[in-house]
Order: structure tokens, then C-alpha cells, then sequence
């Protein structure tokens, strides 16, 4: 192809680029217009909002939870794997509001647990080097923290909350979507155009693309370090709930720091799921789902007091 033809046919891409992108953003605007014109009643976007939040938690917690279980390769156990654990299950259970939840273990990269909470019964996934790890009663204070999870549907609100973000950004992203369009057809068009379709991106209007992207994602980042906040704060009623019906603060601040210092020595995949929170930097516990282990130690020893015959506070070591 002869340079007068590759300039044509490029200048043929540019313009269908063109058109293509604005005659998308025409019809998106047009339906903007029309539900603004034509707005449905309160009760009913309401409902239909609500609807989507609901089927996007639904679909997400059935179908995330089986995949990672299956990509966990987690064995459900029962009674005959482990007596002890199951009868302090039992005795746990009878003190909490909860069904009985399947117990399932599975090689997690390093020690830690985490339960799935649904509709009905949930799942507590326990890594198997925990039975090796902990003590019976260090194992018990670990399944009173999920089973407080469980107790609360923790899980289930945390997906519940996720999917209630994208359909907000979802809502936010709709009168946006046409100006979008036709910022990026220009862009795209007119680079192809001019010959040089790999720098459309450094067009002038591209400015409005990254302000309006920028703002969508200072959107996303408050509400999910709102979100990530209610998390932390779970995780500490979670705490307080395990020792109010174990009555050992003692034996769940050992698990923790057991497991704390687990993982300082191996961290596996499944960071977002461990039983501990990131300490790198203030950003980093801002959006960590977890408080920082030592706080929640702390926390722990300071509810189990002193040793009423020396005086001095109770060591975990």
C-alpha cells in the first residue's frame, strides 16, 4: 500500500471512529433525557435500585463462595475428624445465635481462618496447620471470633455493601457516559486522522476524560474506605463477642499473635482474607478490612487486666 492509500484509509478509520463514538453518545443521551423526562416514581426506582443491589449480593456471595472454596480445595470435616473441635462448637453454638455452620480446611499459604456468612448456615474455613498450631482453648477463641462473624452476617453485609458501591457508581456513571463517549471519539478520531492514532490519549480533551475519571475514583475510594472502616470495626465487636462467650481474652490474644507471627513469615495469596491488618502506612490501614494485630492484642489484654498476684500485666508470649 502506496502512502497516499494508508493515509486515505486512515483517515476513513478516524472519521468512522468518529462517528461511530458520537452516534453512541447521542443515544445514550437521548435515554438520560428520556428517564429525566419520564422519571419513574420514587417507590419504584427505589425498588429497582434495591432489586439490583440485592441480585448483584446474591450472585456474588453464591457464586464468589463457591468458587473460592473450590479454588481453595477445602475438605469439609465433621465430628469424626475432629471431636474437641466440634464439641466446642456445640457448647459455642448454644450460646450464640447461630445455625450450625460447615466447617471446612484447606492449605491457606499461612495459619489463619474466616468465615462465609449467608442465609441459613455459613461456612468457617480453618487452615489446616491451625489444629497443629494452637492450643484447644486458642482454637476455641478463634471459632467464637468467626462464629460472631457468622452471628452478625458479616460476610453477607460486607457484599451486600460492595455491590451497593457499584450500583451507586453504576447510577453516577450513567449522565456521564455520553460526554465519555464523545471525549474519546474525538480524541481516537481525530489521532487516526491526523496519522497518528497512538497518541490520541494526549489530546487536550482527554482532560475532561481524566477529571471525570478522577472524580469517579475519589468516589469509589471514599466509600470503599468507608466500607473497609465498618469491616475493622466488625473485626473488634467480632473480638469482644468471642471473649464474652469463651471468657478467655487471654487464649484468643495467643491465637492472634500466633498467627501474626505465622505471617510475618510467609504470606500466601489470600492476604484480604487473614485474620490481621496491614501496618505499612496510614493508606494502608485505611483500606485494610482488618485493624492492625497489635491493636487488637492490645485490646484483648487489656480486657484480660493484670495478674491479681504480681501486678503485672499477663504476657501472651
Amino acid at each position: 500500500m502506496n502512502r497516499s492509500a494508508l493515509r486515505t484509509a486512515m483517515i476513513a478509520i478516524g472519521v468512522s471512529l468518529l462517528i461511530v463514538y458520537v452516534a453512541a453518545a447521542v443515544l445514550v443521551y437521548e435515554l438520560v433525557v428520556f428517564l429525566v423526562r419520564s422519571p419513574p416514581n420514587l417507590a419504584t426506582a427505589l425498588v429497582t435500585v434495591g432489586a439490583m443491589t440485592v441480585l448483584g449480593a446474591y450472585f456474588s456471595y453464591r457464586f464468589g463462595t463457591r468458587q473460592l472454596l473450590a479454588g481453595l480445595d477445602a475438605v469439609e470435616i465433621d465430628r469424626r475428624h475432629a471431636p474437641e473441635l466440634f464439641r466446642r462448637l456445640e457448647r459455642l453454638q448454644s450460646s450464640m445465635d447461630v445455625d450450625r455452620p460447615r466447617v471446612v480446611v484447606a492449605r491457606l499459604g499461612v495459619p489463619n481462618a474466616f468465615a462465609l456468612s449467608g442465609i441459613g448456615s455459613g461456612v468457617i474455613v480453618f487452615d489446616l496447620s491451625l489444629f497443629r498450631m494452637l492450643t484447644p482453648d486458642e482454637q476455641e477463641a478463634i471459632l467464637a471470633h468467626e462464629l460472631a462473624h457468622l452471628e452478625r452476617y458479616d460476610a453477607l453485609v460486607q457484599t451486600v455493601a460492595y455491590s451497593a458501591l457499584r450500583t451507586l457508581v453504576g447510577l453516577v456513571m450513567i449522565p456521564l457516559l455520553p460526554l465519555l463517549l464523545a471525549v474519546t471519539g474525538i480524541a481516537r478520531g481525530w489521532a487516526w486522522i491526523r496519522g497518528r492514532p497512538d497518541v490520541w490519549n494526549r489530546n487536550p480533551l482527554m482532560l475532561v476524560y481524566q477529571w471525570v475519571s478522577l472524580g469517579v475514583t475519589v468516589l469509589v475510594v471514599g466509600l470503599t474506605m468507608l466500607i473497609r472502616a465498618h469491616s475493622r470495626r466488625r473485626e473488634l465487636a467480632a473480638d469482644d463477642r468471642a471473649i464474652e462467650v469463651t471468657g478467655r481474652p487471654l487464649a484468643l490474644a495467643r491465637a492472634l499473635r500466633k498467627i501474626q507471627r505465622a505471617g510475618e513469615r510467609e504470606r500466601g495469596l489470600l492476604a484480604t482474607l487473614y485474620v490481621r491488618g496491614d501496618e505499612d502506612g496510614p493508606l494502608t490501614r485505611l483500606l485494610s478490612t482488618h485493624p492492625p494485630m497489635d491493636d487488637r492484642i492490645d485490646r484483648l489484654l487489656d480486657r484480660a487486666g493484670t495478674d491479681p498476684l504480681s501486678g503485672h500485666r499477663i504476657p501472651v508470649e
